[in-house]
């Protein structure tokens, strides 16, 4: 009925939309034919006086009660068919009018309707369907159906207010032949009182939770009757309906993007990429209540719940906090006290069950690769495919000029409060998949969608969905958002140096500063997957200068390339390996070319600073001046260290630095500058399973962890968790000596069988991205 919420029912309070009516109860009268026969007021005196003396002409007997409690109705026993009657001869149903008893939705888990929609692996035996695709339902009914004296039809509601011109009040015909594109509905099966229909939708329907009628009646026009479904139906979108906009043809990615409820996060930088694995969950008891309830809360008019663009762009507002009252509240400061630091996420079940629970308050803490775990999570479990993309060297342009500046003052020193552009380490967002009929014919198929609050769009933190075809190309004017995403893959950083009058001179441009190794998880594997080709053309390519110069023009500094710099000398950072080691010395390579016939002198000014793993500078540690000599045609190398002592006390969440170059070369006046992010590598967790992983078997595993500091380690906290193995949980560990190891014991009975993954995190104050992975393969019992 109007205003009315409806509510997907769960054996848990989790699942519940908090606050909504209960499920209507829906009560259930019993009419019995004969009892229509007229008798006289004495008979019915005294049959109510005598009932054993005056029964009725049947053969069934009733008992005469003051109250009477259905709790249960039984199914009606078939009746022998009877010979068709002669003309003339009254039937016996003639005149009864025709009324719903019980609609089976036949939504068992393992049943034809969840299987053939790909949603069996849904907790619940809630009905979840996707559009653009048939259905079965079964209907009960007090006599048997008949399409010459009868008419049924079915309707759908779904949110407040649904009407028929907005498609979220939805009337289901009753057709002899099903056709595609189209809500309509046929009988299948006939047997005596109950029929099978078969239900077809169309591949734009709104997505959410409906709530089902039946409507019967007779072809004369008499007033209908209306019974109510108990249960919901759920409506997903339809990856693999060629129909739905966010059909994806090929099945291994359809089972890794929408079915796959593990995956890989990576960080860290281009150098030293680290990958951590992370539990997406969203076919976990409770995710679908939480995603349903997130779309509600949005307050998105339901029927804008179609358009999957619209879809996303909500809910990359929605991800986070920071205007809406969203899933997760970002914070950078490194104080996570009252309560849990990013990195100790490994999961996205209990963020957004405990935001469910809650009723909508926003959980504390998440950074990037948390807004991007809990978006893929969400957008598989409405079914739009998603990935979580990781770029590393990734620009932050605040003044749309999509370049990153770098300002220094006539002393070549970097003037801090005008550097407000950045170049995080790594930045994590997520691709979607859907067809853009919005843009011109090309620019579908993945689309970036960050839900990180960095700036505002349209005056909400939420950036998205841009086309990845426009990106690459630098088609910029194209929405949503393609400048600032384009800016974070392909911007130059451009160097400026004051004048003595106060302007501002471009004295260095560095083509090649951002957007490396942009990577994902690959289909079907846990390797890691380079995509920066998506993204960009090949760096120093036609293609790619043509694609960064069409950007540039619709920036706030489109004549910004008209001068370009002489180049003879060439200076580089390199990283030995997988890089340096938390506890130990940083040792850093900077090479220095000569690309002349002549001999060149410069100096160069060093400086490492702290750094968010955001780009964003906490203070400068160490300084130097390095005085360098090259020889025609030489190439140098020059080893530079940062002694653990220190950097000890002054790292943030990532253990990131910064190393800043900048000189200028004596002969030719040439501008050398080079910026190069490192972070020290922390231990993994060694993760051990111990026993045979059997369903319903207990199990344990051991998971090892050594201090690579030579100091202490306060309040060490592990987390733990293994979808289909174990719940999440803590455990509190305490102090950690310098160099000292800990070994953890787990014992837990798996639940579900084939490849499950243990993941486990470590999480203290002095040491962070700390975790471990260990595949378990459980077999049937």
């Amino acid at each position: 009925m109007p205003g009315e919420r409806l509510t997907l029912r769960s054996t848990s309070e989790i699942g519940r939309f908090p606050g909504a009516a209960p499920p209507t109860r829906v009560q259930v009268t019993i009419h019995n034919e004969n009892e229509k026969q007229e008798e006289g007021g004495c008979r019915r005196w005294f049959r109510k006086i005598c009932p054993c003396c005056c029964k009725r002409k049947n053969s069934t007997s009733y008992d005469v009660t003051d109250k009477v409690e259905l709790t249960k109705v039984p199914a009606p026993t078939p009746e022998p068919t009877k010979p068709k009657p002669e003309n003339g001869e009254r039937k016996e149903t003639e005149g009864v009018e025709l009324s719903v008893c019980s609609v089976d939705l036949l939504s068992s888990g393992l049943g034809q309707n969840r299987v053939e929609h790909h949603t069996d692996q849904f907790h619940g035996d809630e009905l979840i369907i996707r559009r653009g695709q048939t259905f079965q339902i079964e209907i009960e009914l007090n006599r048997p159906f008949s399409a010459e004296t009868d008419k049924m039809h079915l309707e759908l509601k779904t949110g407040f207010l649904p009407k028929v011109s907005k498609g979220t009040h939805v009337i289901i015909p009753l057709v002899e032949h099903l056709e595609d594109e189209r809500w309509e509905a046929k009988i299948t099966e006939q047997n005596g009182t109950k029929i099978k229909l078969s239900v077809n939708s169309p591949a734009n329907a709104v997505i959410g939770l409906y709530g089902l009628s039946v409507i019967t009646g007779s072809l004369k026009d008499e007033a209908p009757t209306t019974h109510s479904s108990s249960k919901n139906i759920v409506m997903l979108f339809n990856p693999w309906c060629e129909e739905d906009t966010v059909f994806m043809d090929d099945d291994d990615q359809r089972k890794e993007y929408v079915l796959n409820d593990t995956g890989r996060i990576y960080y860290g930088t281009e150098k030293q990429i680290g990958a951590r694995t992370w539990n997406f969950g969203q076919f976990h008891e409770g995710i679908l209540e939480a995603c349903l309830f997130l779309l509600e809360k949005s307050d998105m008019p339901p029927s804008g719940r179609g358009d999957p663009v619209n879809v996303v762009r909500v809910i990359s507002a929605m991800i986070n906090a920071q205007d809406d009252y969203g899933v997760l509240v970002g914070n950078w400061s490194g104080n996570y006290s009252d309560g849990v630091s990013p990195a100790a996420w490994s999961s996205s079940v209990e963020i957004l069950r405990k935001y469910h629970s809650s009723e909508g308050i926003p959980v504390s803490y998440g950074q990037c690769w948390v807004f991007s775990g809990v978006t893929t999570t969400v957008l598989r479990c409405l079914g739009i495919p998603a990935r979580s993309v990781t770029n590393f060297q990734s620009a932050h342009d605040t003044d749309v000029s999509l370049t990153t500046d770098v300002y220094f003052d006539e002393n070549l020193q970097p003037i801090d409060h005008l550097n407000g552009d950045s170049v995080w380490n790594f930045h994590v967002w997520n691709d979607c998949w859907m067809a853009r009929p919005d843009l011109p014919p090309g620019h579908g198929g993945w689309q970036a969608v960050d839900s990180t609050p960095q700036e505002t769009s349209q005056g909400i933190f939420c950036c998205g969905p841009a086309s990845v075809s426009a990106i690459r190309s630098g088609q910029v004017y194209l929405k949503h958002d393609t400048p600032f995403v384009f800016a974070e893959v392909n911007s130059d950083k451009i160097y400026w140096q004051r004048n003595l009058d106060g302007t501002f001179s471009q004295i260095y441009s560095e083509k090649k500063a951002v957007g490396h190794c942009i990577s994902t998880k690959a289909v079907g594997s846990d390797e890691r997957d380079d995509i920066t080709q998506l993204y960009k053309h090949p760096e120093d390519s036609e293609e790619e200068r043509i694609a960064v110069e069409t950007a540039s023009r619709y920036g706030s500094k489109p004549d910004v390339y008209s001068a370009p710099a002489a180049e003879d000398v060439q200076v580089e950072v390199k990283i030995d390996g997988e890089g340096p080691r938390m506890g130990s010395d940083a040792k850093l390579s900077i090479v220095m070319k000569n690309l002349s016939s002549k001999a060149r002198r410069a100096t160069l000014h060093s400086q490492v600073a702290v750094m968010h793993y955001t780009g964003v500078l906490k203070n400068a540690i160490k300084k130097d001046q390095i005085p360098v000599e090259l020889l025609p045609n030489e190439e140098k190398t020059i080893e530079w260290v940062l002694p653990y002592q220190q950097y000890q006390n002054q790292l943030m969440d990532q253990a990131a630095l910064m190393l800043t170059l900048c000189g200028r070369v004596s002969e030719t006046k040439q501008v050398l500058a080079n910026q190069t992010s490192f972070r020290l590598r922390t231990p993994d967790l060694k993760i051990l399973p111990l026993g045979d992983a059997v369903v319903g078997k207990e199990m344990s595993a051991k998971i090892t962890f050594t201090n690579p500091l030579p100091r202490m380690l306060k309040d060490v906290v592990f987390r733990v968790e293994g979808l289909g193995l174990q719940k999440g949980h803590e455990v509190v560990v305490g102090d950690v000596g310098g160099h000292s190891t800990v070994t953890l014991t787990e014992h837990f009975i798996p639940s579900q069988p084939g490849p499950r993954k243990l993941v486990a995190s470590l999480d203290c104050k002095q040491l962070t991205q700390v975790h471990g992975v260990a595949d378990i393969t459980v077999l049937e019992q």
